[in-house]
């Protein structure tokens, strides 16, 4: 008997809130990594593993902020744009000797409103999630364009040294800053979705939004906070960009909506909303980063890579409507 629940227990804690999805995919990433290295032994030199994990910080966080919203049955469709908003507002203070860490706060505080925005426009207004983030990014890209008269800026400068090796090129044991960045964010917005109020409010807003009102939660507070987050990993990366390039580019961020996207539901967040694991997203951002890594290696032109992530996008998110619609482990009705 004890033998039995053991095993219930674990077959519980596998199939809960996409648990299974993340051991598949962590299997799946084994094996890619396996298959890049036979290909090329290089894949696995300590220099590009090094790039490797700087390359997957970006999309972790940019899969954290998706995440969230999808969890509530949302989308941001405006990510990569408050990307691009971020780094052309961050470059261009510093290009107009505003103080580094005055330009991040400022710019961040930019990026935080474009997420209220976000979170009023779909929970207060009622907006679909689509539209309302589609016409954000636009307005979200064109401050980038006009913050600098639509050009893109100058170099940022040697003042602003410190702000790119805290960003970007620092280290702290041998590992890159922007690593250290993506996992402390990371940790923060995991310990809040698992072991907080809020985060429990999240999965039920996702789950069912009637009975969650029913419950008492704020749909509004709730679906806005999700947006506040998105928008604020989103202004994060573009600071990563801007430190990385060490100027302001209007066209920083592009195709990132989907990335965000890709490493959210490849890692298992139900794009129906109310299930997933933030640890998936870990997954899930570095398939992604592992496969335009790996296939670079492998000599595959840049088409090839775009294809096979919008191939694999476009099945993770096919087997997860197929398995939350009973499809798959129905048993067939006996007449």
């Amino acid at each position: 008997m004890k033998k039995k629940l053991e095993v219930m227990g674990l077959k519980k804690a596998f199939t809960a809130r996409g648990v299974g999805q993340v051991v598949t995919v962590t299997f799946g990433l084994i094996v890619l990594c396996g298959v890049f290295g036979v290909i090329n032994p290089q894949f696995f030199s300590g220099k590009n593993v090094g790039n490797l994990l700087r390359q997957i910080a970006p999309i972790l966080l940019i899969g954290i902020g998706q995440a969230y919203v999808l969890i509530t049955g949302n989308i941001d469709l405006s990510l990569g744009s408050v990307v691009g908003m971020s780094c052309m507002f961050a470059a261009t203070m510093m290009t107009h000797g505003i103080n580094s860490w005055a330009s991040v706060g400022l710019t961040l505080l930019a990026c935080l409103l474009i997420g209220l925005l976000n979170g009023l426009l779909v929970s207060q207004c009622k907006l679909p999630p689509f539209i309302a983030t589609l016409g954000t990014m636009s307005i979200a890209r064109g401050l980038a364009q006009i913050v600098n008269g639509n050009y893109n800026t100058d170099s940022i400068g040697s003042n602003a040294q410190p702000f790119r090796d805290f960003f970007y090129y620092g280290k702290i044991f041998n590992i890159y800053n922007a690593i250290w960045i993506a996992l402390l964010i990371w940790i923060i917005f995991n310990f809040v979705l698992g072991k907080t109020a809020t985060g429990r409010h999240i999965y039920a807003v996702g789950s069912n939004i009637e009975a969650a009102k029913l419950s008492g939660i704020s749909v509004l507070k709730t679906t806005t906070f999700a947006y506040i987050v998105s928008a604020l990993c989103a202004g994060i990366v573009g600071l990563m960009t801007c430190a990385t390039s060490g100027m302001g580019s209007m066209d920083a961020g592009t195709s990132y909506e989907m990335y965000a996207v890709a490493a959210a539901v490849i890692g298992g967040i139900s794009t129906l909303g109310g299930q997933g694991l933030l640890v998936g997203t870990i997954v899930g951002s570095s398939i992604w980063s592992v496969l335009q890594n790996g296939l670079q290696f492998a000599g595959a032109p840049v088409a090839i890579r775009n294809i096979v992530i919008g191939l694999i996008v476009i099945v993770s998110v096919l087997l997860d409507v197929i398995v939350r619609s009973g499809k798959i482990g129905k048993k067939k009705s006996v007449n």
